[in-house]
């Protein structure tokens, strides 16, 4: 093992206290992505630590009502530095509304941490600043480093600018680390999911199923073999699949339907599996089984694009495994995931990223949340070696 990392290890493991104080802190100020007041309060803790790591930080408040924007904290340590930049990522807001867990609720358990967030994702942000700290430490001025976290990830951006900046601040970079829950079995996040909905509308002829049935243009007959065509749709061996999740019709058992509804999930892995299902559902819906019937389909934009498996992220991956073993750290495994994070708009503008790189543990969104206290150090010493040996991976 070469001196630096010796010395990246020593300087992790002597500020062990700090890093669960800060990572206290965090969880303990709470934030839910749609309390502004108290995610002020969590972004302005962030700023201190970034600016006690070396960087200079700028607090982006900006979105369609800018005084109703979540900040976004970019930080950047050494922007002069010649290497291509690598980014740091995340988020800082959680799912549940201040107070759900009590006053003050972090707390260490044996080897676990528990509180709102613990694991999704303040944990990440603790790793990525003693990331720069570590190789601080270390004399590291072979490329900049970039950090950027947001305030409402958990609900896709609706208030802010967060994912375009995702976006501008990443590219042209040697690659990310999106610092999100870390998986129980060691394994990374390579590739995740873009979610569509589509609202279906039927309308039909109501009628009196007794005395005038024939006059009758069922709404939901006709819905249920549009639901039948379009669940067909699912493709599992592309990672496509296509879920009927609602359906509402009618008003009473003896009268023919003159209305339904029905709202669709779809979810792929690739951009031609996207546009295969947009326009097979457009086709179906305009096609009508039942004369008399008529069916409009609304589509809702997704939150985050497709974070797709490309050749450049397995190669991120395949190096960043090289390094792991190279260290004697936890074999790395990699696994595609359905749930979308700003990793997406990281790999949209080509640059390799991996996500779930944060603490590792379970139940995320639940009040069993935890954090294998642990891997909050261990994953800190391992991005810190990559970095440190970036130079010799292609993209750098």
């Amino acid at each position: 093992m070469d001196e630096r990392m010796k010395e990246i290890i020593s300087y992790v493991d002597a500020h062990r206290d700090e890093m669960i104080a800060l990572w206290k802190d965090l969880v303990n100020l709470e934030g839910s992505s749609t309390e502004k007041a108290n995610l002020d309060l969590v972004a302005a803790r962030i700023k201190e630590a970034m600016e006690e790591a070396g960087a200079t930080v700028t607090m982006v408040e900006d979105g369609p009502v800018p005084a109703e924007a979540p900040i976004t904290v970019l930080g950047v340590v050494g922007a002069d530095r010649p290497g291509k930049p690598v980014v740091l990522s995340g988020h800082y807001d959680t799912v549940f509304p201040k107070g759900t867990f009590g006053e003050n609720p972090f707390r260490i358990e044996g080897d676990k941490a528990y509180g709102p967030g613990v694991l999704d994702m303040k944990g990440g942000i603790v790793i990525a600043i003693y990331v720069v700290k570590a190789l601080n430490a270390i004399g590291f001025k072979d490329r900049p480093i970039r950090l950027i976290f947001c305030g409402d990830e958990e609900i896709g951006h609706p208030k802010s600018t967060a994912g375009q900046l995702f976006q501008s601040e990443s590219k042209g970079c040697a690659c990310a680390f999106n610092l999100e829950t870390g998986l129980v079995d060691n394994s990374l996040c390579v590739g995740r999911k873009t979610a569509n909905n589509y609202t279906v509308e039927v309308t039909g002829v109501e009628s009196h199923a007794g005395n005038d049935f024939e006059s009758g243009r069922s709404a939901i007959a006709e819905a249920c073999l549009k639901v039948t065509e379009i669940q067909a749709l699912t493709d599992l061996s592309k990672g496509t699949t296509v879920n009927t999740g609602t359906i509402q019709g009618g008003t009473v058992p003896n009268a023919v339907p003159g209305y339904c509804k029905f709202v669709v999930n779809a979810r792929f892995e690739s951009y031609e599996e996207f546009d295969r299902v947009n326009a097979a559902v457009v086709e179906i819906c305009n096609r009508n089984h039942i004369d008399g019937t008529h069916t409009t389909v609304q589509y809702h934009k997704k939150a985050f694009p497709i974070f797709e498996c490309t050749p450049a992220v397995m190669g991120f991956w395949e190096f960043s495994s090289k390094i792991a073993d190279r260290y004697g750290f936890e074999k790395l495994g990699h696994k595609k995931l359905g749930g979308g994070s700003d990793a997406s708009g990281i790999c949209f503008v080509g640059t390799p990223v991996i996500c779930s790189y944060g603490v590792r543990g379970e139940h995320n969104h639940t009040d069993r949340e935890y954090a294998l206290v642990e891997t909050l150090f261990e994953r800190t010493k391992l991005i810190s070696a990559i970095i440190k040996d970036l130079g010799e991976y292609e993209n750098a």
